[in-house]
C-alpha cells in the first residue's frame, strides 16, 4: 500500500532506494575492510622478518634485466687507471711448454704488462716520548713539553697511550660504519696486530668530541647562515630513554644533533628563530615555528600517503590520490625541463599546476583517509611548489633524509648511547665525518689533528676546503 502522507509514513519506493544505497555502502565498506586487513597482516608479517628489510614484497614476474644497459644508454666505459708508482717488478717467463698439447716449441710474441695494487703487511711501530719535565724557578709551577705526535699528557701508570692514526681509525670505524667498539678493537688487533681495550676507543672518542667542540660550533652557525638547508629528524635511545636526531644538511655540512625534545626549539636552536632562508622538510608542525623561513613541503612524502591510500581504496575513492599523483608528478615534470623551455613558457605552466590542486583542494571527499589527505595538503599548500621558484631547493627531503640513513642503521646495530656524554660525541663526531664525505675530506685525518692538539680545535668544516 503507498505511503499515505498524512499518516507520515515514507514511500516504498523511497525506503527501497535508501536500501539499495546502503547495500552498496555496505559493500564498498566490507571491500575496503577486507584490504585494509589484507594490509594489516602483510606489514604485521613483514615487521618479523627484519633478516630482510631491503624486501619489498615477491619479485616481479618479469624483472628487468640486471647490468648496465646496451648500445648508448650503458653510459662511461671505466677500467681501473694504471698506477703512476711501481714498488715491485716481478718478470714472469714463457712456460716451457704448451699448456694445451705439450709442445716444447713455444715462441714468443710480445711483453704485456699487468698491475696489482696491494696493502702491505702492516707492523704496528711503538714510539718513545723522552720528556724534560722541569719546574718554574719563579712561581714553582710544573712545566712538561709535548711532541705535536702526542696525544696526551699522561704519565705514570697511564703512559703507554695510543697514537692519533689508530684512535682516528677507531673512532671512524664506529661513527661511519657503525661497528661496535668491541669489534672496533677486533678488527684493528686482527689486520694491524695492535691490542687495546674497546673501552680505550671508547673514551678516546668522548675526548676527541671536547677537543672537536669549536668546530661543531662553527658548523652550526655555517647551517643557520646557508642559503638553504633541508631537516628531518628520527627517534634514538639514550640510557634506554626515547630521544630524537635531528639532522640539519647544506650542500657543503651536515650537522646532527640529538635532543629529547622532537619540538620547534631544536629547530630554532639550530637554525635561530629568524631563520629566512629556504628550508626543505617534511610535513611535520614543528617546522612552523620558524615563520622567517621559506618552506619546501617533501613530494616524496604525498606521493608516499597517496600510495597507502590507494592500496586500500574502492571504486570512486581512488581518484583523488590518483589525481594528486598526477600534479605532482607534472610538477617534477616542469623542473626537469627548466633548461628545455623559456622563462615564459615555464612560468605559464607553472601557473596552470598550481590552479589544477587548487581544484584538487576544493573537493570535499567523503571517505575519511581522503578527506585527512586533502586537509594535510591544504595546510601544505603554500609549501608545495617552492622548488619551482627557486631551484636551490629540492623537491623532495632527499638531501637531509640520506643523511638520516646511516644514523638509522648505526640505530638498529647499536641501539643509541648508554649516556648524555656519549650522545653529545655522536652528534659531533658523526657531523664531522659526513660533512667530510660531502667535502672530499679524509676524516681519519682530521681525527688525527685533533688527537694530537693539546687544546679544542677547529678544524675548518664550515664552507668547505675552500671556505
Amino acid at each position: 500500500m503507498p505511503g499515505d502522507a498524512q499518516s507520515g509514513e515514507r514511500p516504498r519506493g523511497d525506503i527501497e532506494a535508501e536500501n539499495a544505497a546502503l547495500r552498496r555502502e555496505v559493500a564498498s565498506l566490507k571491500e575496503q575492510l577486507a584490504k585494509a586487513l589484507a594490509r594489516i597482516d602483510e606489514l604485521e608479517r613483514a615487521g618479523k622478518r627484519q633478516a630482510a628489510p631491503f624486501s619489498k614484497g615477491p619479485p616481479k614476474a618479469d624483472p628487468k634485466r640486471p647490468g648496465r644497459k646496451r648500445g648508448e644508454q650503458y653510459g662511461n666505459w671505466y677500467c681501473r687507471a694504471r698506477p703512476t708508482k711501481v714498488d715491485e717488478t716481478y718478470d714472469v717467463p714463457l712456460p716451457a711448454r704448451c699448456p694445451e698439447c705439450g709442445c716444447t716449441d713455444v715462441d714468443p710474441l710480445a711483453v704485456e704488462e699487468q698491475f696489482q695494487t696491494e696493502l702491505p703487511r702492516v707492523e704496528p711501530i711503538v714510539r718513545r716520548f723522552r720528556l724534560h719535565i722541569g719546574v718554574c724557578t719563579r712561581c714553582g709551577t710544573p712545566v712538561q713539553p709535548r711532541h705535536p705526535l702526542q696525544t696526551s699528557d699522561a704519565l705514570g701508570a697511564a703512559a703507554s697511550q695510543l697514537g692519533p692514526n689508530a684512535l682516528a681509525l677507531g673512532v671512524d670505524l664506529n661513527k661511519a660504519y657503525g661497528l661496535s667498539w668491541g669489534k672496533v678493537a677486533a678488527f684493528i688487533e686482527r689486520a694491524f696486530r695492535l691490542k687495546a681495550a674497546p673501552s680505550s676507543y671508547c673514551r678516546a672518542a668522548e675526548r676527541l668530541a671536547d677537543r672537536a667542540e669549536p668546530t661543531y660550533e662553527v658548523m652550526i652557525r655555517s647551517v643557520a647562515e646557508a642559503p638553504a638547508v633541508h631537516a628531518d629528524e628520527t627517534g634514538w635511545k639514550v640510557g634506554g630513554h626515547r630521544w630524537w636526531l635531528w639532522a640539519f644538511v647544506t650542500k657543503a655540512v651536515t650537522v646532527y644533533r640529538i635532543e629529547q625534545s622532537r619540538g620547534g626549539d631544536v629547530a630554532e636552536e639550530i637554525l635561530g628563530v629568524d631563520f629566512a632562508g629556504l628550508l626543505g622538510r617534511d610535513g611535520w608542525a614543528a617546522y612552523d615555528r620558524l615563520t622567517e623561513a621559506t618552506h619546501q613541503s617533501c613530494l616524496a612524502h604525498h606521493f608516499a600517503r597517496a600510495g597507502e591510500i590507494l592500496k586500500i581504496a574502492c571504486r570512486g575513492a581512488a581518484r583523488f590520490p590518483h589525481a594528486v599523483i598526477r600534479v605532482l608528478k607534472a610538477a617534477l615534470d616542469l623542473r626537469d625541463r627548466r633548461d628545455e623551455i623559456s622563462e615564459h613558457g615555464f612560468a605559464v605552466t607553472r601557473g596552470r599546476i598550481e590552479h589544477a590542486m587548487d581544484r584538487l583542494l576544493a573537493w570535499e571527499p567523503t571517505w575519511e583517509p581522503n578527506a585527512a589527505f586533502r586537509n594535510h595538503l591544504d595546510s601544505e599548500r603554500p609549501h608545495l611548489f617552492t622548488f619551482l621558484y627557486h631551484p636551490e631547493v629540492e623537491a623532495t627531503n632527499w638531501p637531509a633524509e640520506q643523511a638520516i640513513r646511516p644514523a638509522v642503521i648505526t640505530r638498529k646495530m647499536s641501539g643509541g648511547n648508554r649516556t648524555a656524554r656519549g650522545a653529545h660525541a655522536q652528534e659531533v663526531l658523526t657531523s664531522i665525518v659526513r660533512t667530510a664525505v660531502q667535502q672530499g675530506r679524509d676524516c681519519i685525518d682530521l681525527f688525527a689533528r685533533a688527537f694530537c692538539s693539546p687544546y679544542p680545535v677547529d678544524l675548518g668544516l664550515a664552507h668547505g676546503p675552500s671556505g
